[in-house]
């Protein structure tokens, strides 16, 4: 029994090592194929029960990225029958996801811009930005590319 229970710690160590350990650990696993590095950037606004969104999308390499889809999330449902830039469609009531467009290594850029109107007229809401997709390509670094941003009706800008 010793020996099994000295076989099964030696598994469990290895694959510690293999993953790492700690808060995190593992949560970027081994790249296999192209990587890089996609971010968003920008701000949202909110005022009289609608949404302004101004985003950036960049690849920071090193390579290239044909097509990423970018997933916006209210907390808030929109109002219905609203027109979306040609590269969105609307997921349910709550989500939009866009396409990005070809985002070169080192630079590569697309931006996009919403004007949306809620369901109601809300004191505050919640969006959550995310890569939905990045074609097969690893991002050993997502954290630049998940926000969430809580938007008071103020009409300031919220910068993520």
């Amino acid at each position: 029994m010793h020996g099994m229970r000295k076989g099964v710690l030696g598994v469990v160590l290895a694959a510690a090592v293999v993953m790492g350990a700690g808060p995190g650990a593992g949560a970027v696993g081994p790249v296999v194929g192209p990587e890089a590095d996609l971010a968003h950037h920008g701000h949202v606004s909110l005022w009289d029960g609608r949404v302004g969104v101004r985003l950036v999308s960049e690849n920071l390499g090193p390579s290239d990225v044909r097509q990423a889809t970018v997933r916006l999330a209210f907390s808030e449902s929109m109002a219905g029958g609203q027109e979306l830039p040609s590269a969105c469609l609307w997921s349910s009531d709550r989500v939009v996801s866009c396409r990005t467009g070809e985002l070169p290594a080192t630079g590569g850029v697309g931006e996009l811009a919403l004007d949306l109107r809620t369901a109601g007229l809300p004191d505050e809401l919640t969006v959550e930005i995310s890569t939905a997709w990045r074609d097969g390509v690893a991002d050993r670094n997502p954290r630049n590319d998940r926000h969430r941003v809580l938007v008071l009706a103020t009409g300031d800008p919220y910068v993520f």
